[in-house]
């Protein structure tokens, strides 16, 4: 299910909330929800679907301790976090200077992240 909510476009169902940050007009938006969407189903969550969400202030970067576009959370923890990095609206890097993270990372990011909310 898609449907258009504030800011934020939501595809969720009940359980575990997945979100992809992103800043607007974010150049690797298609590249993050394709690599999102792939590593889902691939470690069997395709069914919890995600949010994408708009990140376009300074304020709302550091209150979600935004480091960069894009950012994956699970129950509003990231993924593949980077604590040294600033809150910024702003593009980020992932490990390798790649624009998303790769597949192999996210699937066990997803899988940490999922079985730590399950276990709440």
């Amino acid at each position: 299910m898609m449907r258009w909510r504030g800011r934020m476009v939501e595809r969720t169902m009940d359980g575990v909330r997945v979100e992809l940050l992103v800043v607007p007009d974010c150049p690797h938006q298609a590249a993050a929800v394709d690599v999102l969407s792939r590593a889902l189903d691939d470690v069997g969550l395709g069914s919890v679907g995600y949010t994408v969400t708009l990140i376009d202030s300074q304020e709302d970067a550091e209150r979600r301790r935004f480091i960069g576009s894009p950012t994956i959370c699970v129950d509003g923890e990231e993924v593949l976090p980077d604590p040294a990095r600033p809150a910024s609206v702003a593009c980020r890097t992932h490990p390798g200077q790649a624009a998303v993270p790769e597949l192999r990372d996210l699937r066990q990011a997803l899988k940490r992240a999922a079985a730590s909310s399950m276990s709440r």
